[in-house]
């Protein structure tokens, strides 16, 4: 009878360290907390990483910049509006890694904060197995203008971009114009640098806070340059053009199918 309880015993010593090392091996998902430290200052932000991601394969990944009234340092508040509601809703819809930054109070998504977006970015492609031809830019209003500036200067990182209700004239805010002053007419130096990228406009036909003429503009001169690119004005529709634009299987299903030459 002793040496049938010594080895039920030693049987247990065997089985319970390999279980452990299953269970710490599994990867996190869902809705994650992260942080990223530029010139000695931490700024949170967050990344949704699906069920069903997996190491053995190469993942798309989305950079998501939100609005002005996001803005804070909670690194949560920015996963409330947009692109992360729509996962939520739908997240079978979003084989993707998404990573969403936080614009600290009263910044934009220019200078300090566009770098802390891409190195946030950058610290999601190193800590997960991703896919560098299937990188995306979205951003909605003060990240729509974000969306550009960041494309910009970046025009080759990007497989595809989607700004939503998005200004370019820097006399809508006085923050870093997307396009330098020294480039010419804003329009065409916009298309110029961007003309190799598939881009998609989303803008509502009748939006209060920023005029739709931003983006039509933005449109022609894409036109204009021969670029990839689509626009969508959506009829009867206020500054709130995200949620058509993020719930539109169309979109998604165009943004997907999207690779960046290598």
């Amino acid at each position: 009878m002793r040496e049938r309880v010594i080895f039920a015993f030693v049987t247990l010593l065997v089985v319970f360290p390999n279980a452990t090392a299953r269970s710490q091996s599994r990867t996190e998902t869902g809705f994650l907390d992260r942080t990223v430290v530029l010139n000695g200052t931490t700024y949170r932000y967050q990344i949704f990483v699906p069920a069903s991601y997996t190491p053995t394969e190469r993942w798309p990944v989305i950079l998501f910049l939100h609005g002005a009234g996001e803005r804070g340092s909670d690194g949560y508040l920015q996963t409330q509006v947009g692109l992360p509601s729509a996962i939520r809703q739908n997240p079978a819809r979003f084989p993707a890694i998404a990573v969403f930054p936080q614009a600290t109070k009263d910044s934009s998504w220019t200078g300090t904060l566009a770098q802390v977006a891409v190195m946030a970015l950058d610290q999601t492609t190193r800590e997960y197995q991703t896919d560098p031809s299937r990188v995306y830019l979205t951003g909605l209003s003060m990240g729509g203008n974000g969306t550009w500036y960041v494309a910009y200067r970046n025009p080759k990182r990007f497989a595809a971009v989607a700004p939503i209700c998005s200004w370019i004239s820097p006399e809508f805010w006085k923050i870093d114009p997307v396009v330098p002053a020294d480039s010419g007419e804003r329009y065409s130096a916009l298309a110029r640098q961007l003309r190799q990228v598939p881009i998609w406009i989303f803008h509502g036909e009748v939006d209060p806070v920023v005029t739709v003429d931003e983006s039509r503009k933005a449109f022609a001169a894409l036109q204009a340059a021969g670029a990839s690119v689509q626009y969508s004005e959506v009829p009867g529709t206020g500054h709130d053009s995200w949620d058509p634009a993020y719930n539109s299987p169309k979109f998604w299903t165009w943004l997907f199918a999207q690779r960046r030459s290598q």
